[in-house]
C-alpha cells in the first residue's frame, strides 16, 4: 500500500504510457523503464492505434504485475471502471473527465487518486476535495496529446507552490531530459515523461538521463 508520506519521493519519475507511444514492445518498455529509475506508473492506453476491450484489460494486468514486481504504483488514467477492475493503486484523471468529488467517492479507501490543473484555481479546487496529488501541465510543448492547454512552463508550478506548499505535485508534459531539472527548480516532486522514455531506443540509458538531469543539485 502506498503512504502518503513517502508519495512525494515516489513521484520522482512518473512514466505515463500506454501501446500506442512504445518503439518497442511495451511490457518490455516498462520493466526497462523501471530498472532505469521509474518511480510511478500510469497506464494510458487511450488514442490512435490503442487497445480496447479484453486486449486492454490484459495489457493492464501485464503492466500491473511488472509494478507490482518491482514496487512501482500503478495507476489507472481517466477510466474509473478499469480502475477497480485491475484493483490499480489509484487514478489520475484529466479537467473534463467527470465530477471529481464523484469519482474520488468511488474509489476505493487504498486508491489513490490524482487530478490534472493547469493553474492556480484548478490547483486548489483540486485540494479542496481532498486529491492525494496533482500534475500540472503542460510544461513544454509535446506532441503526445492533441487537447493540450495554453503552455505556460514551470512558472505555473511556482504560483501553485506560493498557494499549496505541502501537496505533492509531478510536472507534466514535453518534458526531457534537457529541460527536466526547470520543472524541479519550479518546486516539483517529480516529472511525468512520454517520448523521452518510450520512444527511446535505449530505454533504460534514456531513462537514467532523465533520473540523472533532474535530481536536486
Amino acid at each position: 500500500m502506498i503512504k502518503q508520506n513517502n508519495l512525494k519521493q515516489q513521484l520522482s519519475l512518473y512514466l505515463v504510457m500506454g501501446s500506442q507511444n512504445c518503439k518497442y514492445d511495451p511490457v518490455e518498455t516498462l520493466e526497462k523503464a523501471i530498472q532505469g529509475g521509474v518511480t510511478f506508473f500510469q497506464f494510458r492506453e487511450k488514442g490512435e492505434g490503442s487497445k480496447t476491450g479484453e486486449e486492454k484489460i490484459e495489457l493492464g494486468l501485464q503492466l500491473k504485475e511488472v509494478c507490482y514486481r518491482h514496487g512501482v504504483p500503478f495507476i489507472v488514467n481517466d477510466d474509473l471502471g478499469l480502475a477497480i477492475e485491475l484493483d490499480a493503486d489509484g487514478l489520475h484523471i484529466g479537467q473534463e473527465d467527470g465530477d471529481m468529488k464523484k469519482i474520488k467517492d468511488s474509489l476505493k479507501s487504498h486508491q489513490l487518486f490524482g487530478v490534472s490543473t493547469h493553474n492556480v484555481e484548478e490547483a486548489l479546487e483540486a485540494h479542496r476535495i481532498g486529491v492525494d496529488y496533482i500534475g500540472v501541465g503542460p510544461m513544454f510543448n509535446t506532441t503526445t496529446k492533441d487537447d493540450i492547454e495554453e503552455v505556460r512552463g514551470p512558472v505555473v508550478i511556482k504560483e501553485i507552490r506560493e498557494q499549496l506548499p505541502d501537496i505533492p505535485v509531478v510536472g507534466i508534459g514535453g518534458i526531457k531530459h534537457d529541460n527536466a531539472s526547470q520543472v524541479i527548480e519550479a518546486g516539483a516532486d517529480g516529472v511525468a515523461v512520454i517520448s523521452d522514455i518510450t520512444k527511446a531506443e535505449s530505454v533504460d540509458e534514456s531513462t537514467k538521463r532523465i533520473v540523472e538531469k533532474s535530481n536536486r543539485s
